[in-house]
């Protein structure tokens, strides 16, 4: 996709339309998928139905990303206070519940993504004890994939697999909040020390001084040792991948407000200032920051999205008033790009709400396509963008 010039639209009328025409296309998707999962990524700009895994069939619960659907049907019970949104986000309980009670494609750390937006916010919003129980049962199982002496949770994988030992990622850091809410849930202490020791781990070590980031990063499993940064999704070891770097803003973010931990504060800012800083003019990055204007590569929409979250996440958690106000400043310079350049409104045989993503360029997985997680938290965004108080599931 060409660099555009973005030309911001009046927020009274640009946030309105822009929700109308998300809830229009989850409308259509709930008649299209019900019960069952889309794909990760859009093929040709439209979700097919999830291809058979892990010995399920098409359209089954699993991967990382499933829990993204769901969650957007409770973003749009927040918009509308609409009672189909609340059933079909109650609707997908079962699935989770089934899912981790038969040990189904468990073995990762987005065991947070997936049982935050799929089982806590039910347990949350209307006592669904059955989506609190397989959420607890999750965090049980995502601590056994902390790993001592080095204090971090195992990203992907056996336990038992030498290449994926000691290894995680900075998506982790979105994974954590369900360790916090079991902490909260259950007046257990553990599974909260575990995750703020986590997150302490990747600001010493995946932040690099420059104030970019390393995807992935690799401890000694039995001495604690670290060793070493590499990349699974970005341009170079020593690039920086954009979506980590949003991952960053907001992770680090999320796990200040979690602990009060002022060192994480810090870090989520270093994340921001970074990304902000290499955006092109339409405020929408590249696939790795180590590209900008005039780079023939594709942008990443869901990196975008990510980041507009974060950045709102990290100026409520300011002090600084006018640190905080540019934060939200940048956000809405964001979040306009991407309602007025890359809505899939813009592409009516579209399924998706934002195209233009990228989910892994170095092996050619979903390349300017949309994507699960650029719809969630584009439409995270515009929630955000409509109402203030709005209470967060993370």
């Amino acid at each position: 996709m060409t660099a555009i010039s973005a030309r911001p639209s009046p927020d009274a009328e640009t946030i309105p339309t822009a929700v109308s025409a998300a809830l229009r296309t989850l409308d259509a998707n709930i008649d299209t998928f019900g019960d069952r999962y889309p794909a990760d990524t859009t093929v040709d700009n439209r979700y097919p139905v999830r291809a058979p895994a892990s010995g399920q069939p098409a359209g089954a619960n699993v991967g990382w990303t499933t829990s993204f659907w769901p969650g957007m049907l409770w973003l749009a019970h927040d918009l509308t206070g609409a009672e189909r949104y609340r059933r079909a986000g109650v609707s997908h309980v079962d699935s989770f519940v089934a899912r981790v009670v038969n040990r189904i494609d468990l073995d990762t750390h987005d065991l947070g993504f997936l049982y935050t937006l799929a089982c806590v916010i039910p347990a949350r919003r209307v006592g669904d004890a059955s989506a609190r129980q397989a959420a607890l049962a999750a965090a049980d199982h995502l601590m056994t994939r902390v790993l001592e002496p080095a204090g971090i949770i195992q990203a992907w994988g056996d336990l038992r697999d030498p290449r994926q030992r000691g290894r995680t990622i900075i998506d982790s850091l979105m994974n954590t909040p369900l360790l916090y809410w079991a902490s909260h849930t259950t007046g257990d202490e553990r599974y909260a020390t575990a995750a703020h020791r986590h997150s302490n781990q990747l600001r010493r070590h995946i932040l690099r001084a420059d104030g970019t980031t390393f995807h992935t990063f690799y401890w000694d499993p039995a001495t604690g040792v670290p060793l070493r940064g590499e990349t699974e999704q970005g341009q170079a070891d020593d690039s920086c991948w954009a979506r980590g770097q949003a991952w960053g803003i907001y992770g680090f973010s999320l796990n200040h407000r979690y602990t009060r931990d002022p060192s994480l504060l810090v870090a989520a800012q270093i994340c921001a200032d970074h990304f902000l800083a290499r955006l092109p003019a339409d405020q929408v990055p590249y696939w790795d920051l180590e590209f900008t204007d005039g780079s023939d590569q594709e942008r990443d929409s869901s990196a975008a999205a990510i980041a507009v979250c974060g950045l709102i996440e990290l100026a409520d958690n300011l002090t600084d008033t006018a640190r905080a106000d540019s934060y939200r400043e940048a956000a809405d310079r964001i979040l306009r790009s991407l309602i007025d350049h890359y809505a899939a409104s813009h592409q009516p045989t579209s399924n998706a709400l934002i195209l233009h993503g990228v989910y892994d360029k170095p092996k050619g997985i979903g390349v300017d396509e949309g994507n699960l997680w650029g719809d969630y938290f584009y439409l995270e965004a515009l929630v955000r963008a409509t109402d203030p108080d709005w209470t967060s599931p993370w």
